[in-house]
């Protein structure tokens, strides 16, 4: 296969932006379901959350094998068998009759956000980037994220009223389908860069990494990241309904959510020119556990929970440009997606383990209240984890540099 023809980065960054945009937000929006999902299949919620969290944990596994695919060949094609495994794990939600239907959808949930998520793309995006631009450029797929999330709720909550779920998740596998375009300009082989450095194989990038220390911290601080993320975003409207307030209040928590995402996405992004990215990432993991705190303290009104998923959205996504660009700086970027791919592992354990907490602990309690301490608790872990994290390059780029 040729190296990829050069395009310029903004049109890379675009594409990029646009399938990790539907394809992460659309995942994201699976709250929506829960309730019409579970009280027409006659289920409790734990089937439905425990589906979710395989969707979750096969996408952190995946995210190693198609980062390593995407850094290999180009990530166009990984791109592509995504999407269309999202569309099918859509399809596959409507035909369900039981819980045991749901988790085939879910495995391919996952698979999908494997290959057409940000684990495979950010390797596309932080070659292309130059490092000063890097950190930006990678926390551009965030704040697509962002937009796109805040368009797909009330395109969402839409379809449901006026088509019913079943119907409506069959027009969401049409809309993940208009990215397939897209992964034309993302494919390709990657371009090897002139440098003095050696060139690893996988194993001793995997060797090279279990080695620092640093990588490991930022690891086991990212599955808190998990945790938070795919606890709230299914959870939450249900647990607004559960309050007494309006469907509607979880759609506005969660567009509101979108919307602050896209600004904290941006200022992480920006950030990594003026202070230490771990001591950015220390500072939004402690802010969470505040604000999940907030959640149990404050009477739960319309004002309360949409103020506060609002200031959630300012720390939310923004952890991912700064995560990954760390793994750039420790290793470079030739198994950037790859390596990165393991660190996401680590965050869609912390998924599944957040999913399927909540599912059995609101079956077994009815109340959310455990699972918002253990949040506030583990985000107070994840900024002491993130603190001692040493930003700089491993000692074979190090050198190489002086030389």
């Amino acid at each position: 296969m040729n190296e990829t023809r050069t395009r310029p980065l903004w049109l890379i960054v675009l594409a990029a932006c646009l399938i990790v945009g539907l394809s992460m937000s659309l995942r994201q929006v699976l709250g929506l379901y829960l309730r019409p999902v579970t009280m027409d299949l006659g289920i409790g919620r734990e089937p439905f959350s425990n589906a979710m969290a395989l969707a979750n944990l096969v996408w952190g596994f995946g995210a190693i094998l198609f980062g390593f695919w995407s850094d290999k060949y180009g990530a166009g094609r990984p791109a592509a068998l995504g999407v269309l495994c999202s569309m099918v794990g859509f399809f596959l939600i409507t035909v369900a009759s039981t819980g045991t239907g749901l988790l085939f959808a879910g495995v391919l949930l996952g698979l999908g956000s494997s290959g057409s998520g940000m684990t495979a793309l950010v390797g596309a995006v932080g070659r292309a980037a130059p490092p000063e631009k890097r950190t930006a450029a990678i926390a551009s797929l965030g704040m697509a994220t962002g937009i796109a999330t805040f368009l797909a709720y009330p395109y969402v909550h839409v379809l449901i009223e006026t088509l019913g779920w079943r119907p409506s998740l069959l027009a969401v596998a049409a809309t993940v389908a208009l990215t397939l375009p897209f992964t034309f300009i993302v494919a390709g082989r990657p371009k090897v860069p002139v440098t003095t450095v050696r060139k690893q194989t996988m194993r001793e990038a995997f060797g090279e990494a279990f080695a620092t220390p640093s990588f490991w911290l930022l690891t086991f601080g990212f599955y808190v990241c998990g945790f938070h993320v795919a606890f709230y975003s299914v959870h939450l409207p249900a647990f607004v309904q559960d309050q007494g307030l309006g469907a509607w209040v979880g759609v506005w928590s969660l567009m509101a959510l979108g919307v602050a995402n896209i600004i904290g996405t941006w200022l992480a992004g920006q950030s990594g020119r003026y202070f230490q990215k771990h001591t950015v990432l220390t500072g939004i993991y402690f802010a969470r556990a505040v604000l999940f705190v907030g959640l149990i303290v404050l009477p739960p009104t319309p004002v309360t929970i949409i103020g506060t998923t609002a200031l959630l959205g300012l720390f939310w996504l923004s952890t991912i440009p700064l995560t990954s660009s760390l793994v750039g700086t420790f290793f470079g970027t030739s198994w950037m997606s790859m390596l990165f791919g393991f660190v996401f592992l680590s965050h869609q354990l912390g998924s599944f383990t957040g999913l399927y907490l909540a599912g059995v602990v609101y079956d077994a309690t009815h109340s959310y209240t455990t699972m918002w301490w253990l949040s506030a608790g583990l985000g107070l872990l994840a900024g002491l984890l993130n603190m001692p994290i040493k930003e700089r390059p491993v000692a074979r780029l190090a050198l190489a540099a002086a030389e």
